[in-house]
């Protein structure tokens, strides 16, 4: 997800919410840390790593739906929002929740890095803040620049961000903790990788 233009003035969230519904279907609108944020469609890679990550969900837990562009109401402090690459959740949870979805009942949210100058501020730390903070339980990370997955867990709903973090080089077994409870081979991951 490429961000393509940043907004730093302040802007209520009415406004963005205005703003996103009008929005083309070639980016994605996002409003964190008081910024709104353009990202346009993920490549072909990016897609094959959340296609890939949907099949060992659906396999390991098939109660569970892995959705893609759920947007999350994220941060108490700037009524932020949030387009997960994926969500997952108990089956049919958000139906009928609209375009920016309460996030209690979200088990966790998947991130997959692009290859742009925002990946460390959006994906390193602004969103594992405001997703820790939301109560997410896991924040899942697949970095394409560092070759590396990185499970966020134990989140803290006071500051923000998560108190335990794991990271592994792809072609590693990872670990994802309760409440998914799953073992996940990354060998794959090294293809999708420039």
């Amino acid at each position: 997800m490429t961000v393509m233009a940043e907004r730093t003035s302040q802007m209520s969230v009415v406004e963005f919410e205005t703003i996103a519904s009008a929005a083309p279907e070639t980016v994605t609108l996002e409003f964190i840390n008081g910024r709104i944020g353009v990202k346009k469609v993920a490549d072909g890679d990016h897609n094959a790593i959340v296609s890939w990550l949907a099949r060992r969900c659906m396999q390991a837990r098939p109660d569970l739906d892995l959705i893609y562009g759920q947007g999350l109401r994220v941060e108490a402090y700037r009524e932020g929002r949030a387009k997960p690459d994926a969500v997952l959740a108990p089956e049919a949870h958000f139906a009928g929740q609209g375009e920016w979805a309460d996030p209690d009942g979200a088990l966790m949210v998947v991130e997959v890095t692009s290859y742009d100058s925002d990946t460390d501020r959006r994906d390193r730390h602004e969103k594992p803040t405001a997703y820790g903070q939301a109560g997410i339980p896991l924040y899942l990370l697949i970095d394409r620049d560092s070759c590396t997955v990185t499970v966020h867990s134990n989140p803290n709903r006071q500051v923000g961000g998560y108190r335990s973090t794991q990271t592994s080089k792809f072609g590693e077994k990872v670990s994802v903790p309760g409440p998914m409870n799953i073992e996940l081979d990354t060998e794959i991951l090294k293809n999708y990788v420039r």
